[in-house]
């Protein structure tokens, strides 16, 4: 079904983000002042704000100290024998995709890029639908041109403009330069990547601390705080196993409860995988959610 593989496609999304890079935000530091910074551009704001999730569930704050993902393009070298489709397949998960990568790189789809070629990744942005938004809306704020709706809804696989509350979007951003010194922190981003050992551990740890306060979220019925917090955890690189099937677990409960259902199989289907245990005891598991995960591959 081309809806849920779209979904699943959202959850995995964060994985063609590799440009993204840390900022740890200093004190007075504004996500205005961030972005004019890393984009040479304040407005580029409302990204910061998007990947973070900041602009969930009325907003919050930064503070000093505070790790935030700062949305970059990555960049491939193209080998022997790939094209378009098959780039996009690898880094956007569909070969549909192929049209706006092309785009993306002023080129055309039709026509292979040379091997040896570098072509550009665009960042991928997931966004949480609310009641009342439309892909109109989603373009005009992440995007600076509501006529570029067509672009999101094609990216998507989807046609209608208007969407439903929980709804998974995903919003590429196609060129999304960076000044010298957001250039700067990026390498520095990349280089601690290639460090060798205790990547894992931190990004464990991390977790560790994190998967609590998602818990909480959702017991305090905040579900579109904890899926973009259960995203964020997802793409930390080297998470146990246990740790990811508690994730995804928490992610069918958000999904369910936003009435979001493809979001919800796809999420049971990935708890399953990770979890040696998984169950769904009627005891503990609520209709719901046995539901969703009965409809699951």
């Amino acid at each position: 079904m081309k809806v849920a593989r779209f979904a699943l496609v959202a959850l995995l999304s964060v994985s063609s983000n590799a440009g993204a890079f840390t900022h740890v935000v200093r004190p007075k530091e504004t996500l205005a002042d961030i972005s004019k910074k890393l984009y040479g551009d304040a407005t580029r704001e409302v990204l910061l704000a998007g990947a973070n999730a900041l602009d969930a569930q009325g907003g919050s704050s930064i503070v000093p100290g505070m790790h935030l993902v700062a949305p970059a393009n990555d960049w491939h070298k193209v080998v022997p024998r790939e094209t378009w489709a098959s780039i996009a397949r690898d880094f956007l998960g569909d070969d549909s995709r192929a049209d706006f990568l092309a785009r993306a790189n002023d080129a055309i789809a039709w026509n292979a890029p040379s091997p040896g070629q570098e072509v550009r990744i665009p960042y991928v942005l997931t966004y949480i639908a609310a009641e009342g938004d439309t892909t109109l809306g989603i373009a005009r704020k992440y995007l600076g041109d509501q006529t570029l709706a067509w672009e999101i809804n094609t990216y998507n696989g989807r046609k209608e403009w208007k969407l439903l509350r929980g709804e998974v979007v995903l919003v590429p951003i196609a060129k999304l330069d960076l000044t010298d010194v957001g250039r700067a922190e990026a390498s520095g981003e990349e280089g601690r990547r290639r460090e060798a050992g205790g990547s894992a551990l931190a990004a464990q740890k991390k977790a560790a601390a994190e998967i609590p306060q998602l818990l909480g979220e959702l017991r305090a019925g905040r579900w579109v705080e904890g899926v973009a917090r259960g995203n964020r955890l997802l793409a930390s690189a080297d998470l146990a196993r246990a740790q990811l099937a508690s994730i995804h677990r928490a992610l069918v409960e958000a999904y369910v409860a936003l009435d979001a259902t493809a979001q919800a199989q796809a999420a049971c289907d990935d708890w399953r995988k990770d979890d040696d245990a998984f169950a769904l005891d009627p005891i503990y598991v609520s209709p719901k959610i046995r539901e969703a995960c009965a409809r699951s591959r």
